[in-house]
């Protein structure tokens, strides 16, 4: 499906969700659901909030948090916590199931997706009589920069102790 097509059509189910909830359809609302569904990475509330300041949109960080969260509520957006006290969200709509790495140094978040989680996931359902809908996997560890700037800072403490001794 078109970027376009997707656009209208989580548009159309967002005015769905706001009359059927008796919730004001307001241009800023609309804005905040343009510009997630613009982006293709994860993000905070700060971080929505700062960019669409700079694009000289009008809306007040309480604008963003509560719309964000309609958007959670109609699932057009995915909320996750990552750790670190801070929740970050994605788009949702029309996007295939996906697990996340998320570097426990600075909090990098990659996405993959293996068929073979889908397998397991079917293959538990069936074993154990469940109508498995979906799942969420997060694996944690260090990315390969905080990898190799972890080595760097062991190799220097070495040398260090050594230099002590």
């Amino acid at each position: 499906m078109s970027e376009q097509k997707t656009n209208e059509l989580v548009r159309k189910i967002f005015e769905a969700y706001l009359e059927n909830k008796n919730l004001r359809k307001t241009p800023e609302r609309f804005a905040i659901l343009e510009e997630i569904y613009s982006r293709n990475d994860h993000f905070d509330v700060e971080t929505l909030y700062i960019h669409m300041k700079n694009q000289k949109y009008r809306v007040s960080r309480a604008t963003v948090y509560n719309t964000l969260e309609l958007l959670v509520s109609c699932d057009l957006v995915t909320k996750h916590q990552f750790g670190k006290n801070m929740a970050q969200f994605e788009k949702s709509y029309g996007y295939r199931q996906h697990d996340h790495v998320i570097c426990i140094e600075c909090g990098k978040v990659v996405e993959f997706c293996d068929p073979r989680i889908h397998q397991i996931q079917t293959m538990v359902g069936d074993l154990l009589k469940f109508d498995v809908k979906h799942h969420s996997l997060n694996l944690y560890g260090f990315c390969s920069d905080c990898s190799m700037a972890r080595k760097v800072n062991e190799s220097a403490a070495t040398a260090a102790k050594i230099v002590e001794n």
